[in-house]
């Protein structure tokens, strides 16, 4: 203390140990916490660097508002906990970006325990069994397979259209299959060693989510696109950098893409009107003119 007062001294600023210790308050209210510590017979004082910047706090909250998994009643208590990480004025930046209340969130409370129990069986090598649910027209949960229980060996946790999946081997269907974590029910350990092992090892977790347009199952195809120049950051942020794009004319680019073929990845094409267009192979033509019949059918 008798120093910072000879330093403030040297500025022409006179101050007294009272003024000084309501200065460190003022301080530690708008985020520049000030430690004090014992060393021997004196006190020395430093200023404390926060874990989190202000940004990377909001980038936080940000997150978990747009997160469709987290129920609003976790997300606003998560959001709290975030806030104790800031300082009582910078947490109220924070609260006034919190807009949970009527965005579309889960109502599954149950999601953390079953992310916890999933990392769980996977640190332990070993199956889980689960129920899985849909909701139905009365908006009532209705378990699927009559209530049986589902048996499979998880390997990943992604994140994908704001949704959380599990990644697991299934089997008695021999293949790799996706479930959505937040409609997951009464997970258990099954004390059997994860089976598909080789199957992950010739799998890339990232491609697979791009090839399974919004996570819906459907055969994999090699799909030619023919798209306009313009929309080019479109396709980039949807299947990657690592895409060949080839100049068709001035004004067009061709694609292959590994994909899903699935009603929503053609809805996905059909959205984007003129500017994109299938074109090969035939397998898949045929069924975006079956597609299009259907809908003429329906709306004509």
């Amino acid at each position: 203390m008798p120093e910072i007062i000879a330093a403030l001294e040297a500025h022409d600023v006179t101050a007294e140990r009272k003024s000084i210790y309501a200065d460190f308050e003022t301080m530690d209210a708008l985020g520049f916490e000030v430690i004090g510590e014992q060393r021997g017979k004196q006190h020395f004082y430093h200023l404390a660097s926060r874990q989190f910047e202000t940004a990377e706090l909001k980038l936080l909250v940000d997150a978990i508002q747009s997160s469709k998994f987290i129920t609003e009643r976790k997300s606003n208590e998560l959001i709290k906990k975030l806030e104790g990480l800031a300082s009582e004025h910078d947490a109220k930046q924070l609260q006034r970006q919190v807009y949970v209340a009527g965005r579309v969130k889960t109502m599954n409370e149950s999601i953390y325990y079953n992310i916890d129990a999933i990392h769980a069986a996977i640190g332990m090598n070993e199956q889980i069994r689960f129920q899985y649910f849909g909701w139905n027209a009365k908006k009532e949960m209705e378990l699927r397979k009559d209530g049986a229980f589902y048996q499979v060996s998880p390997w990943a946790l992604c994140w994908d259209d704001e949704n959380y999946y599990m990644i697991a081997y299934d089997a008695d269907a021999e293949k790799i299959k996706h479930y959505r974590v937040d409609k997951m029910l009464k997970i258990e350990n099954v004390e059997q060693k994860r089976e598909g092992k080789a199957a992950f090892q010739d799998t890339n977790l990232a491609n697979y989510t791009q090839k399974y347009y919004g996570m819906y199952e459907g055969t994999v195809e090699t799909v030619r696109l023919e798209c306009r120049n313009e929309l080019a950051n479109v396709v980039i942020d949807r299947f990657g950098k690592d895409i060949m794009m080839i100049p068709a004319d001035a004004e067009h680019f061709t694609v292959n893409v590994s994909v899903a073929v699935t009603k929503l990845f053609l809805g996905w094409i059909f959205a984007l009107g003129d500017g994109v267009k299938i074109i090969g192979p035939e397998q898949v033509l045929q069924q975006v003119s079956g597609e299009i019949r259907e809908l003429y059918g329906r709306y004509c």
